[in-house]
C-alpha cells in the first residue's frame, strides 16, 4: 500500500470512530411535567384529552416522550411539594390547572415553561402580563370568560323563579375574579350570592348545616372542589336546593346542572403549546388564548330527586340531557 492509499484509510477510518459513535447515542427524552389537584381517577378525561392532542401532533407517549403526572387527590396543600419534584425531575415543560396548581408551579420555578391548560385569571393572579403578550415563563388558555357567573346564576333562576338566595361554594385557591362575579351577577338579578370557602369534607358538612334560609336557595359550585361532588351532590338533594357548575363531571356525579367552557376541549388544545414550546417558542411571546367551545348539560334525573321541573325552552338549549 503506497504512503497516499495509507493515510486516506486511516483519515476515514478516523472520522467514522466519532460518527459512529455519534450514531450510537441515545435520542433524547422529552420529558412533560404534568400538575393536577385532583386524583388521577378524577382527572382521567383531562388527561386523556392532553394526550390525544399530543398525539394529533405526533407525540406518542413512551417514544422519546414521557409525562411525569402528579396528582394532589384534592388536598391544594399537596401542589408546591408535587411542582418542586417536577423541577427536579428536570421536566422540559410543566402544563398545569386549575388556578391552585398553575400558582404552585409558578411559585416552584421561573425559569422551566408553564403551559395553563386553563387558569381562572391569569392576568389578576399575575401570571401573565398581558394575554397578547404573557412576558415570563407561563402562557396557555385562560378561562376568565366574562358573564359565566351571571350565566350560572341566570340558570338557578330559570330553573327556580323566585329564587332569592344562592351560594357560592368555592375552594380557598378560587381567584377574587371568580367570587366577584358571582356576587356582583347575583345582585344584578335580585339574588343574594353568599360565598363560602370550603377545603376539605368537614368544611362542606358544615357549610350546608348553616343552610337555612326562609326563601328558595340554590347552590354555584366552584371547579377545584371537584374531588367532593359526590358528597356535595348528596347533601343537595338532602336540602333540596339546585345546583350548578362548570365542568361536565359535576352533572356526570349527580348534579343538576353544569355550564362552562368544553374542559376536555381546554386541554387539548394545551398540547399545542407545548408542542410550540418544544420547537424553540418562548412562553413570552405564545399569546394567551380563551375557550372557545361551552356546553349546557343537564340531569334529569337530579330534577325528579329535587322535585323540579324544567322548562322545555332550557331542555332546548342543552347540549346534552342526561335521562
Amino acid at each position: 500500500m503506497d504512503r497516499r492509499r495509507f493515510l486516506l484509510t486511516s483519515l476515514t477510518g478516523a472520522l467514522a470512530v466519532p460518527l459512529a459513535a455519534k450514531a450510537q447515542q441515545p435520542a433524547k427524552i422529552t420529558r412533560i411535567g404534568y400538575l393536577s389537584p385532583l386524583s388521577a381517577a378524577a382527572d382521567a378525561a383531562h388527561g386523556h384529552a392532553f394526550r390525544q392532542g399530543l398525539r394529533e401532533l405526533g407525540y406518542v407517549e413512551g417514544q422519546r416522550i414521557v409525562i411525569d403526572a402528579r396528582h394532589a387527590n384534592g388536598r391544594l396543600e399537596r401542589l408546591p411539594d408535587l411542582a418542586a419534584e417536577l423541577v427536579r425531575l428536570n421536566v422540559d415543560v410543566i402544563v398545569a390547572a386549575p388556578t391552585p396548581a398553575v400558582r404552585a408551579a409558578q411559585r416552584a420555578t421561573r425559569t422551566v415553561p408553564i403551559v395553563m391548560a386553563y387558569s381562572g385569571d391569569p392576568i389578576g393572579d399575575r401570571f401573565v402580563a398581558t394575554l397578547a403578550r404573557p412576558g415570563g415563563n407561563i402562557t396557555g388558555i385562560s378561562a376568565a370568560v366574562p358573564e359565566m357567573a351571571s350565566k350560572r346564576v341566570e340558570l338557578l333562576k330559570t330553573v327556580v323563579p323566585d329564587l332569592a338566595r344562592a351560594t357560592h361554594l368555592a375552594s380557598p385557591g378560587t381567584t377574587k375574579y371568580a367570587l366577584n362575579e358571582a356576587e356582583t351577577a347575583g345582585r344584578t338579578l335580585g339574588v343574594q350570592v353568599t360565598t363560602v370557602l370550603v377545603g376539605d369534607a368537614s368544611q362542606i358538612a358544615r357549610a350546608f348545616a348553616t343552610m337555612k334560609p326562609p326563601d328558595p336557595g340554590g347552590l354555584v359550585i366552584s371547579l377545584s372542589l371537584q374531588e367532593h361532588y359526590r358528597q356535595i351532590v348528596d347533601l343537595a338533594i338532602k336540602h333540596r336546593l339546585p345546583t350548578v357548575s362548570g365542568p361536565r363531571e359535576f352533572v356526570e356525579a349527580g348534579g343538576l346542572m353544569a355550564y362552562g367552557p368544553d374542559y376536555a376541549d381546554l386541554f387539548r388544545r394545551a398540547a399545542s403549546y407545548v408542542d410550540k414550546i418544544l420547537k424553540g417558542s418562548k412562553p413570552a411571546d405564545l399569546p394567551v388564548e380563551q375557550p372557545m367551545k361551552f356546553e349546557l348539560i343537564i340531569n334529569l334525573k337530579a330534577t325528579k330527586a329535587l322535585g323540579l321541573t324544567i322548562p322545555p325552552s332550557l331542555l332546548a338549549r342543552a347540549d346534552q340531557v342526561i335521562e
